[in-house]
């Protein structure tokens, strides 16, 4: 049986098409309106709310953080600055890709990891003999991908953050209507967008205030 994320109340009520497909062990809606077209317009000429929260999430921290991701990563890691996120992938022993995701440096030595597949036991193998530990916190977090022109101009109306400074492939830890989240200028629709990550505790409260300003 799949698991519901924690926004999975507010998209059971807006998924009319009642399109459901499982992602990563998650019921998660494939389209919500009866023709995709309305979402698609949306993230090309407003803006539009995804819940990425399926993607798994690992928290690697400790002395030689960046030296497991090293192993690992096809990026340099030693290369991201604090609250830099790198987009790459990661490869086995033959040097064929895994997977991908993004890759936050959160703090001197701690670090996120997104992926679409599991990959702790990568991530485990291959911290023999390092100082590091491996947290799989993807069921302590809701992720949401708010995508579109206006994108910028929404959020800020919910957190004191100035948006406007953050680069391209950075995130910055605020809160957002009053709730602790890490915000990363990032997503895959190619346009302007932002992904938030929220404690699963505060992951309604997000949704509700990012959908009631959307309203207008």
């Amino acid at each position: 049986m799949p698991r519901k994320s924690p926004f999975h109340v507010r998209t059971t009520e807006l998924c009319l098409s009642q399109n459901w497909q499982e992602w990563s062990g998650y019921f998660s809606a494939e389209s919500y309106a009866l023709d995709h077209m309305r979402e698609y317009n949306a993230v090309r000429t407003s803006a539009a709310m995804f819940d990425v929260s399926p993607l798994f999430k690992y928290h690697v921290h400790g002395r030689d953080a960046a030296k497991l991701l090293d192993r690992v990563v096809t990026r340099d890691v030693s290369k991201c600055r604090e609250n830099q996120v790198l987009y790459t992938t990661w490869c086995d022993d033959d040097g064929k890709i895994i997977d991908d995701g993004t890759l936050a440096r959160i703090g001197t030595d701690a670090f996120r990891l997104t992926a679409a597949l599991p990959t702790i036991d990568w991530l485990q193998d291959n911290a023999f003999g390092l100082e590091v530990e491996i947290e799989d916190v993807t069921h302590d977090f809701g992720a949401l991908a708010i995508q579109g022109p206006t994108s910028r101009d929404l959020l800020q109306r919910l957190t004191r953050a100035d948006l406007a400074r953050l680069p391209y492939f950075h995130q910055l830890e605020d809160e957002l209507a009053g709730a602790p989240v890490r915000i990363s200028r990032t997503g895959y629709t190619g346009d302007l967008g932002y992904e938030i990550f929220v404690e699963t505790k505060h992951a309604l409260q997000v949704w509700d205030a990012i959908a009631e300003i959307g309203k207008d």
